[in-house]
């Protein structure tokens, strides 16, 4: 893919395959006036573990880098864990430290510069006090119906939810002026939490900014790829043999396009990583007999599916084998670095072993019903106190004087 050399050829790079683009004057201004480059922030709230449909977000984010675009990523912390505690705390800051890993190398998968890509805490600046203030500001003109509309699809909604549910969206407006971006991307589920931002954002006296979408890619089980559903999502650690035995049990009707996972996939990763990595848009197809299909649009692609020209049977395959090769160089990077493979041991621990079934012990002599002897001699149990110090001070001290004759030797 050739670098854009004009504001026209930047933007057109900028604006493929979204499905919308709100305020795009703001950013077209900044482009033509070439007097620094184009600020874009891409906000990651860092819970589950990072799947392969952050290749969507993450190729998008290469094109704007190849436009030349400074591009913020936020690590977006204090957000997972406001989002109905989808993150312990105490493991946000290992999880935001994984995020930065995976999508670095993410990026650097399909041959793009990171020279202007900057990773951003949020509780870096979000605990500050000029932070809060604003989002007092800002609560204070937003009204409960609004911040719940706003992050109806963002946030995980439940029956009686908490307050933090409402500050999400409210936060994730007031992030575009601490980070000092022209521009939030995000997918069109975002929406309505960018055109939150549009309106409340000028009425604490800060400038709007725009918004760049993309459309919404259905995940391997058809809905949306998601972290939780280990069936509809493919880890970026997942090995070959994994990946295609997650592939082989992807739903894709035959002839059917529309939320077709495995059609998305190609689409919005594998034909632009092929424009990324040689200059033009590839995806190959092998086939047992006659020559490889080849595809260089999408429209090609799809018509050839809709003919079972090219069938589930053979696309899946040659998908997984691609996945595999994109993800070859970042399991190579988490097995060459010991500090990556540590954090990610930190970040998502294995859940603790079941318990086993306690045997009751049985009392061994100490008098008291409930305190049980060890067998270093010492009492643990209800009554351990008072086999320790006795029951009475007349009895502690005795005990006391016991204890001191055997320290002393006596």
């Amino acid at each position: 893919m050739a670098v854009p050399s004009t504001p026209q050829e930047q933007y057109d790079l900028i604006a493929s395959n979204l499905q919308e683009v709100l305020n795009p004057e703001i950013i077209k201004s900044v482009l033509e006036k070439r007097e620094r480059p184009l600020v874009i922030y891409w906000g990651t709230a860092t819970t589950g573990r990072p799947h392969c449909g952050y290749f969507v977000p993450c190729l998008k984010i290469a094109e704007f880098l190849r436009a030349g675009c400074t591009v913020k990523i936020l690590l977006a912390d204090i957000h997972g864990f406001l989002d109905n505690l989808k993150a312990p705390i105490e493991l946000v800051e290992f999880r935001a430290q994984y995020y930065k890993y995976v999508i670095t190398e993410l990026l650097k998968a399909v041959g793009v510069s990171i020279e202007k890509l900057e990773f951003v805490l949020g509780s870096s600046y979000q605990l500050t006090p000029e932070y809060t203030m604003d989002r007092f500001r800002l609560e204070s003109v937003v009204t409960e119906h609004d911040a719940r509309k706003a992050g109806s699809e963002v946030v995980k909604q439940v029956q009686n939810s908490t307050l933090s549910s409402l500050i999400y969206p409210v936060m994730q407006a007031l992030d575009e002026e601490y980070l000092k971006v022209d521009a939030q991307f995000g997918g069109v589920d975002q929406r309505k939490i960018f055109a939150l931002a549009k309106d409340i954002l000028p009425k604490i006296g800060y400038k709007e900014r725009a918004h760049l979408m993309n459309p919404m890619v259905p995940g391997l089980a058809g809905g949306k790829m998601s972290a939780s559903d280990p069936n509809s999502k493919i880890d970026v650690l997942d090995d070959a043999e994994t990946v295609k035995r997650k592939l082989k049990k992807a739903v894709a009707a035959p002839k059917i396009v529309e939320e077709n996972g495995l059609l998305s996939f190609v689409e919005y990763v594998l034909l632009p990583a092929g424009a990324l990595k040689t200059g033009s848009p590839i995806f190959e197809v092998p086939r047992r007999e006659g020559e490889p299909l080849v595809y260089t649009s999408v429209q090609q692609l799809q018509d050839d599916y809709r003919a079972d020209i090219l069938s589930p049977q053979i696309l899946k395959p040659a998908i997984a084998d691609a996945i595999n090769e994109l993800l070859r160089p970042i399991q190579a990077a988490f097995q060459a670095s010991e500090e990556w493979q540590a954090i990610e041991k930190k970040a998502y621990p294995p859940p603790p072993a079941p318990e086993k079934k306690k045997t009751k012990e049985k009392n061994r002599g100490t008098g008291y019903p409930g305190a049980k002897a060890k067998p270093d001699g010492s009492v643990e149990g209800a009554n351990a106190a008072q086999v320790s110090v006795g029951k009475n001070v007349g009895e502690a001290m005795k005990n006391l004087e016991l204890e001191e004759k055997a320290v002393n030797g006596a």
